[in-house]
């Protein structure tokens, strides 16, 4: 389109404002040239512009639906009101404070905490592309993350911004991100994750300040680089640190404060660990009052430091360290309230009522009086001679604060290096990523060198970030195969030479603090020599001739040039440093050590030196600078900053770049407030603008093919669509609609627009959709009109209708009420008369019936008073009589029971003795026969009591009036007579039982006899042979026990040794530490020496002198250099020692020989203990050696101690040089020339591992033994215990139950015996067929020998074959045929073959077509019968077996669904059959009688139940894990992204972050995800849970999670996407949960809870779709949006972005409305969370499910390998 067709009325354009900068207007009237007419929105005030060319034109707006969109680049028109308007739309109405722009990454200060960086949002971004979610800080961390993990290229984040914006926050949110995702394993971070976050807290401590801009500004720049290892988990990380801000120390503006370490200690100064301190508060010290603004509003400094001193204890650094570096600020505080005052002669000294010297004095451990002579004075060295000039007060004041500073950066530096020591790892890394938090461009009113070197840097940085977005863009277009043209951008390399090239200004800078009288005055004009006009960039200002401009690529910046040579200098005076080197503590003295600073590797790299660079001071201090005297670095901070910046560039060239650009909104720190002007400058200076430049430059606008065919679908016709090839069509619509080739390029995969383009085709598109819209208008309008004509004709017809039969139904009802009038006065009368009638008739039976009833009622009270006295008399006469009956019986029944008690207790202390005798069985017998006989002779007594009975019949026909009784004693007469009947039955029984048991008795009695012949003559051998074993085993215990002596002899001796390499190493660090008080009292002898011969210098003269000409001659008297005595006493004592040392080698040597010999004789003689007297030799002859070394220390400290003594006293000084440093330097190679002392260690290293291996044997042999004996001895304590309650229960029986339960309880007794007899018989086979093995091998031996032996099969040992009569053993027992019992028999040996077949190596597929939860019946099966045999080990050991078992196998398989869901069925299958057969009420009432007879009899296992249930929670947890882990990449394709419904969504424009969405997935040939792709997934799970048999309501509650976890995942990912936030999306989801909904009821699993948790995302898709505009729609929302909080509702709507025109946005007051009403609906106590949690797991139960299966009926299949199991 032409300019005239653009710019025509209605165009909307912007127009420059000098207070918006940019407002928003519309073309009044068509452009004609030279002039346009606009109209302002806001007001409608018109304004003629005036346009000498058509570049001169005011830009374009983009289209209402482009407008706050994520991606800048995304935008059709590209300029700066542009991108201003974008930004302002999404900070104040969307709340979103995070852009992207191409690469780059805007933030925005939002002054306010947000709820958008807990673990929940960094999960949410973990592994998502970059454009798939909104922007943030998260999403570059994660880009940089993946690519570091897929490509192995190294990272790095660059974070900038001017002071305020948020560089410190953003930068820490990325570390906290890398430390979260790039952690270890678990739900917890590592340790070395912690170090990592515990930097944050102490470098904002000391690196941090309040300044008027921001209240937590970083007055440093720092790059971290965090190491990770091939694994992609942290490893370590490195900090380095630029241009620390020192003047801030001794100054502080207006509302501005001090490092935050200082205001945390003075909050604490009344501790009792503060004490010694000295503190106060903030207002107390100078340091801390300069900007009278001690407190931070929400910010406590007494938990800020408690936090500081945590994060110290995690980094490693000791309480000792944390008091000293507290002591050096504590100094640093008290140094700058020191004050001074004028002497004579110009010059100054400490106030006499000073007391803050003598405070810091005593805390950095130096001399206060030499501190404070040499603070006022200084020294002026010239070739021969010092002078000592004393300083002014302003001098004073200035060289105070200049040893503040460099103490503070030398503790700064300190801390540092602890820091990166702490987060040092030895693994090796394999990547890095990079964070540097650096400062943004600065112009302020007064500009310096702090500000010249921080522009400078950012010139370094703008030229990387310039050339990687040209790179970026020249790859893309390459990519794409498009024709391009090079793109013109700026390049600031002009600029970086000026300052950085020979004869630059930093070398110019250089030279000028070389010379010895060199200022800034002649530095400004060397620079207005060598630059001006010759430089574009360079230039002076009109008025002043102490400043120069340098034309930045943000803005020219005027410096003032006062301070620029003395910061650069950073000069501290020599004397001070002497002074704290000379301090008692050592931490203080090595401060100030000369030496270089080290890495934490140990090594002394180049970038770490020039990373520590300080920071001059922001003013500059009164008074003329100070030369003489003063101690200047090798390299000025100029230099150093100029180095560490090309290492750190080199640094940033080698990794793949991200940028975060941090904007400060205003200057206020008011949440959400935007100032343009203020934006627009940053937007400016941090390069943004400059990367819309170059990207408008080019082809801005990018659609792929399907994303442009789906958007502009609606401007193309039928015929004109091809989709199978939708490049073809687009090239087809575009070719019609825009003339011009060069407005577009067709690429590979995306077409590629020029600026505008994008608009204008929006605009075609509104166009047609608003010709259609008044189309389908037109037409319903029409339908309408005629469809009211036709309701409007039918309403008259039936009107008509209506009306006559209303006056037809009116003339009915009159005759029918007149009918019935009639009628009812008819009835009326005749009830009236028999009312009457019915009165009279009533009166007269009533009077009648009161007459009867007196009378009857008086005969009724006399007869009851009759019958109620006879009862009377009745009851009192039987309750008398009862009454004395019972007490008699009572009192007999009392004396039978202690009768009886006492006959039971002798019965039971008899049959006790009786149940251990062999015999008790036999007297059981005759017991029977003795209570048959008594039966008898009872019965005859019976028959006696029957003949007297009979006699005494006529006396009985006599007394008749008894009849009653009679009657009674013949009811007893018939009851005896049937008991001696069955009496008589029961012993014809017994006796034949008996006879049988006899039988039975005597052919047991039999094999009995035979058997244990048999057993006694195995015994008789084995006992023989274990003679033999046990004497061989006494003499292997003597030898064992003189190893062991020997041992204990060895390991004192090495007790001892190791006790005097302690002592030796004590001895050497106490002597390395009088070295370094020697060193330290060293320095302090020559500050002292100093002083005296300035002293004695003095009183020699007798002219008086002024100060500037006292001098002495520093040349010794005798010309002799004064450590020419102590070189040579080194010397001699070296040569002494190194000759006793060769004499202590060759004993050495001595000593291995000897020690050779000694194993020599050891092989030869195989004396064992001939080794270890040599070495117990050795060891005396070292305890002698140590003796004599010890003595040497002495020595040597004595002569230390007269060295110190000889120095205090002037004499000459000795050297003093330890054994250990000419042992260290003495070759360690001639102490084992031949390798003698290696061959010793090593034979004797074999010996020992020898006797140790001997030992463990013999005491593994002993513990098997002690095993095998108690579990013997518990054996027979549970026999013990079986038969005394079975004792006890036959007391308690009948003596006929309790016979047939001797007789039972006797045959099981035999059996068990004869089964152990049998497992003992097979043992004792087992060790003899090994023994026979042995003496055969031990005969082969000897045979080879040549020793002749007999055959070892006559020694007499027992074959196989001799054990014949055992094998028919177990068939001599007469058994009855049973059924199967439901129970499976085995080994103890085969239980790890059954765990491994039935669990470890299952495999679900062996299951189909068998009962579900076989495996779990077998493993019942077996345990029931371990306890049908009462064994408890065998219980325990089966069940610990199958648990841990399948806990292995679960873990194992933890990604296989099939395989857990199998393992989850069974093990409640376990857990419901030990419920079912455990015998309990509860569990058993479902049960058939003949599964209550399969019921658990000897054990109680309810313990294992709760172990049964847990370990099926646990697999239930990993199988929700397993299907969540196939779940989750499906859920955000199928819910959100894909098209379910055609024609109802289309795609907008997107920018350089393009996401990736299903459409490209699908144009790619990926599998394509939808809404079935997920119902899909569904069904094969439930199908796989009801094959495997898993309860129903199992199978619901695992559902009811995957159904929470979609809502939660979907409505996690949409508050986070703000292109799926409209109304069509809000269709398309209702759509998708609709399909949900019918997968679920088609299932039958609508009670399931499933429905209730997609509850959420119905109310989302409500919510988009509902009117947002009234207060009636405020109130419908607040009813409806029941499920979802008032952050995730405000969020939403914040999001809601319309996808055409017709949609309108959401009104920022209408959001606010909302919120409030919610939070006054809801109140204050709202649990306020954005996303909802996708770890979150319903609680589960397991419903008890009893089985019908009968367990005789379960057979187990031949291939599962179980043929072990025997049927019993």
């Amino acid at each position: 389109m032409t300019t005239k067709e653009l710019y025509t009325k209605g165009a909307r354009v912007w127009v420059r404002d000098p207070e918006e900068v940019w407002v928003g207007a519309e073309v009044v009237k068509n452009y004609e040239g030279k002039q346009i007419v606009v109209a302002l929105e806001e007001g409608g005030e018109e304004k003629t512009l005036k346009v000498p060319s058509d570049k001169d034109l005011p830009p374009l707006r983009n289209p209402d639906i482009l407008v706050g969109e994520n991606d800048l680049t995304s935008l059709s028109y590209l300029h700066e009101p542009a991108v201003l308007y974008n930004l302002k739309v999404r900070f104040l109405q969307s709340q979103a404070i995070y852009t992207y722009c191409g690469i780059v990454l805007v933030a925005i200060n939002p002054y306010e905490e947000l709820p958008i960086y807990g673990n929940d949002i960094i999960y949410a971004y973990s592994g998502q592309n970059m454009g798939d979610m909104d922007p943030h800080v998260y999403a570059i961390a994660e880009e940089a993350y993946s690519k570091m993990c897929k490509f192995e290229q190294n990272q790095s984040i660059i974070v900038t911004g001017e002071s305020g914006a948020g560089k410190t926050v953003s930068a820490k949110y990325a570390m906290r991100y890398f430390a979260t995702v790039g952690g270890g394993s678990g739900e917890s971070e590592t340790h070395m994750e912690k170090r990592v976050l515990a930097s944050n807290p102490i470098m904002e401590a000391i690196g941090n300040a309040k300044t008027i801009r921001n209240d937590n500004s970083s007055r440093f720049g720092k790059y971290i680089q965090i190491g990770f290892n091939r694994q992609n988990t942290i490893i370590g990380a490195n900090m380095r640190t630029y241009l620390l801000e020192k003047s801030r120390v001794v100054f502080q503006a207006s509302e501005e404060r001090n490092y935050h370490i200082f205001y945390q200690l003075c909050s604490q100064h009344d501790q009792p660990e503060y004490k010694d301190l000295k503190l106060n508060d903030a207002d107390y010290f100078l340091y801390t009052n300069q900007g009278e603004s001690p407190v931070i509003d929400g910010v406590d400094d007494a938990d800020q430091l408690d936090d500081t001193k945590e994060a110290f204890s995690l980094l490693g650094i000791s309480e000792t360290h944390q008091t000293m570096i507290f002591r050096v600020l504590a100094a640093i505080l008290h140094f700058g309230n020191v004050d001074f005052i004028e002497t004579e002669n110009e010059g100054s000294k400490v106030s006499p009522e000073d007391d803050s010297l003598p405070i810091v004095a005593q805390l950095l451990g130096i001399d206060g009086s030499q501190m404070k002579k040499w603070l006022c004075n200084r020294k002026i060295a010239t070739v021969n001679e010092v002078m000592v000039k004393p300083l002014t007060k302003p001098q004073a004041f200035h060289s105070r604060d200049a040893l503040v500073k460099h103490i503070y950066a030398q503790i700064f530096d300190w801390i540092v290096d602890k820091i990166n020591f702490a987060l040092h790892t030895t693994q090796k890394e394999n990547s890095f990523i990079g964070v540097l938090d650096i400062y943004g461009f600065e112009m302020f009113d007064w500009n310096s060198f702090e500000q010249f070197c921080i522009n400078y840097a950012n010139e370094k940085l703008q030229q990387q970030f310039t050339q990687h977005v040209f790179k970026l863009e020249q790859e893309e277009y390459v990519r794409e195969q498009i024709e391009w043209s090079f793109i013109d951008f700026y390049d600031n390399q002009p600029c970086i030479d000026l300052i950085e090239s020979k004869l630059g200004i930093l070398d110019l800078l250089d030279e000028e603090c070389k010379m010895p009288k060199g200022n800034d005055a002649n530095w400004c004009l060397k620079l207005y020599d060598k630059h001006l006009e010759k430089s574009n960039h360079f230039a002076k200002p009109r008025t002043s001739r102490t400043a120069f401009i340098v034309l930045h690529f943000a803005d020219k910046v005027e410096y003032q040039v006062q301070g620029f040579l003395e910061k650069n200098r950073d000069m501290v005076i020599e004397d001070h440093l002497n002074i704290l080197k000379a301090s008692q503590f050592e931490f203080v003295a090595a401060l100030f050590r000369e030496k270089e600073p080290a890495s934490p590797t140990g090594k002394h790299t180049k970038d770490y030196n020039k990373a520590r660079s300080g920071r001059g001071s922001i003013r500059s201090m009164t008074g003329p600078p100070l030369k003489g005297g003063l101690k200047q670095h090798k390299q000025t901070v100029g230099s150093q900053f100029r180095d560490s910046l090309t290492s750190l560039m080199k640094t940033l060239n080698a990794t793949n770049p991200h940028y975060i650009r941090c904007i400060k909104p205003n200057d206020s720190k008011t949440a959400f407030e935007f100032e343009p002007k203020r934006a627009v400058e940053q937007l400016r200076a941090c390069g943004v603008l400059e990367t819309i430049r170059i990207s408008s430059a080019g082809y801005p606008s990018r659609w792929s093919y399907p994303e442009f065919f789906t958007r502009y679908r609606v401007l193309m016709r039928q015929k004109e669509i091809d989709k199978s090839n939708f490049k073809h069509t687009c090239e087809t619509v575009l070719n019609k609609y825009i003339n011009d080739d060069d407005k577009y390029q067709f690429g590979k995969t995306k077409i590629f627009f020029r600026a505008g383009q994008v608009a204008y085709l929006e605009k075609l598109r509104a166009d047609k959709l608003r010709d259609c819209c008044i189309l389908m208008q037109k037409i319903v309008r029409g339908w309408v009109a005629k469809r009211k004509y036709q309701k409007i004709k039918k309403s008259a017809l039936l009107l008509q209708c209506q009306i006559r039969g209303i006056l037809a139904r009116r003339l009915a009802n009159f005759l029918k009420r007149t009918k019935c009038a009639t009628k009812i006065q008819k009835m009326w009368r005749g009830f009236r008369q028999w009312r009457r009638y019915q009165r009279l008739r009533a009166l007269a039976i009533v009077a009648q019936s009161y007459a009867r009833g007196q009378k009857s009622r008086k005969i009724y009270r006399q007869l009851v008073r009759q019958v109620k006295a006879v009862i009377i008399q009745k009851h009192i006469r039987g309750w008398l009589a009862r009454r004395w009956y019972a007490g008699k019986r009572k009192q007999i029944i009392l004396v039978q029971c202690c009768i009886r008690r006492r006959r039971a207790r002798k019965e039971l202390k008899q049959l006790k003795i009786e149940a251990r005798s062999v015999e008790h069985y036999k007297k059981l017998t005759r017991g029977m026969e003795n209570k048959v006989i008594s039966l008898q002779q009872k019965l005859d007594e019976l028959n006696k009591e029957n003949k007297n009975f009979k006699e005494k019949a006529p006396k009985i026909q006599e007394l008749e009036a008894k009849v009653a009784t009679m009657k009674v004693l013949e009811t007893e007469a018939k009851t005896s007579t049937n008991k001696i009947t069955d009496l008589e039955e029961e012993i014809a029984r017994l006796r034949k039982e008996l006879e049988d048991t006899r039988k039975e008795k005597a052919s047991l009695e039999e094999d009995t006899a035979i058997y244990k012949a048999t057993q006694e003559q195995v015994v008789g051998m084995l006992k023989a042979e274990n003679t033999k074993l046990q004497e061989s085993l006494k003499e292997a215990e003597e030898k064992v026990y003189r190893l062991e002596e020997s041992q204990k002899n060895k390991e004192q001796k090495d007790m001892e040794n190791s006790q005097l390499a302690v002592d030796y190493e004590e001895e050497r660090a106490h002597h390395q530490k009088l070295l370094n008080d020697y060193s330290r009292l060293e320095q302090r002898y020559e500050n002292l020496q100093e002083e005296m011969r300035l002293l004695s210098s003095l009183p020699g003269n007798k002219v008086k002198r002024t100060p500037s000409n006292v001098s002495y001659d520093m040349k010794s008297d005798d010309g002799l250099h004064p450590n020419s005595a102590h070189r040579d006493t080194n010397e001699i004592d070296r040569d002494v020692l190194l000759k006793s040392y060769e004499d202590e080698n060759q004993k050495l040597r001595a000593e291995v020989l000897s020690l050779k010999e000694a194993f020599l004789h050891f092989e030869e003689t195989k004396d064992e203990n001939a080794p270890i007297r040599a070495l117990l030799n050795q060891v005396n002859v070292l305890n002698e050696e140590n003796e004599k070394h010890r003595h040497e220390v002495i020595n040597l400290k004595s002569k230390l101690a007269n060295t110190k003594r000889d120095r205090q006293t002037g004499g000459v000084s000795i050297g003093v040089s330890t054994d250990f440093e000419l042992f260290k330097k003495k070759d360690p190679e001639l102490l084992n020339e031949d390798g003698e002392l290696q061959i010793a260690y090593l034979s004797q290293k074999q010996t020992i591992q020898l006797l140790e291996k001997q030992l463990q044997a013999e005491r593994k042999n002993f513990s098997l033994q002690e095993n095998e004996l108690k579990e013997e001895l518990e054996r027979l304590q549970k026999d013990n215990h079986r038969q005394q309650k079975i004792i006890a229960q036959n007391l308690q029986a009948t003596p006929e139950t309790r016979t047939s339960a001797n007789l039972q309880h006797e045959i099981n007794r035999l059996t068990n015996e004869n089964l152990e007899l049998k497992e003992q018989m097979e043992t004792y086979e087992k060790e003899n067929r090994k023994l026979k093995k042995q003496l055969k091998l031990a005969a082969k031996r000897l045979q080879s020998r040549g020793v002749e032996l007999g055959d070892i099969s006559s020694s007499g040992m027992g074959t196989p074959e001799s054990y014949s009569t055992t094998s028919a053993f177990s068939g001599a027992v007469p058994r009855k045929d049973h059924v199967f019992m439901g129970m499976f028999a085995y080994k103890q040996e085969d239980e790890p073959k059954l765990v491994r077949n039935l669990v470890m190596d299952f495999k679900p597929q062996m299951a189909e077509g068998y009962l579900p939860g076989l495996p779990a019946y077998i493993i019942f099966m077996c345990l029931r019968h371990a306890d049908y045999t009462n064994d408890d080990m065998k219980v325990k050991s089966l069940l610990s077996g199958v648990v841990n078992g399948i806990k292995k196998t679960a873990k194992k398989r933890n990604d296989d669904f099939e395989s857990i869901a199998f393992f989850l069925v069974n093990t409640c299958r376990v857990m419901h059959n030990l419920k079912q057969y455990s015998g309990e009420e509860i569990f058993s009432s479902q049960n058939t009688n003949k599964q209550n007879g399969y019921c658990l009899r000897n054990f109680d296992l309810s313990e294992y139940r709760q172990v049964t249930n847990d370990l099926a929670v646990h697999i239930y947890q990993g199988m929700i894990r397993a299907m969540e882990k196939r779940l989750q990449t499906m859920i955000v394709p199928g819910m959100l992204e894909h098209e379910g419904i055609a024609g109802v969504m289309s795609s907008k424009p997107m920018g350089m972050r393009g996401r990736t969405s299903s459409v490209s997935a699908d144009d790619d040939g990926q599998r394509r995800i939808t809404i079935d792709t997920i119902t899909k997934q569904l069904s094969i799970y439930l199908a796989v849970l009801h094959n495997q048999g898993l309860d129903p309501q199992i199978v619901m509650q695992v559902f009811k999670q995957l159904f929470y976890l979609i809502t939660a995942s979907t409505l996690n990912n949409l508050v986070l996407r703000k292109e799926m936030c409209h109304w069509s999306k809000g269709m398309q989801i209702r759509y998708n949960l609709s399909e949900l909904e019918e997968w679920l009821r088609s299932n039958r699993l609508m009670e399931s809870g499933a429905v209730e948790t997609l509850e959420p995302l119905v109310q989302v898709s409500q919510l988009l779709q509902v009117n947002k505009k009234s207060d009636q729609d405020i109130e419908s929302i607040c009813e409806l949006c029941t499920k979802l909080s008032t952050q995730q509702i405000v969020k939403i709507l914040n999001l809601y972005t319309p996808v055409n025109e017709f949609e309108s946005r959401v009104e920022a007051s209408f959001v606010r409305k909302v919120q409030e009403t919610l939070r006054k609906a809801r109140g204050d106590n709202e649990t306020q969370k954005l996303l909802m949690d996708t770890k979150f797991s319903f609680p589960v139960t397991f419903p008890y499910n009893p089985s019908s299966v009968e367990l005789d009926t379960i057979t187990i299949p031949e291939h599962w390998n179980l043929g072990f199991l025997e049927k019993v």
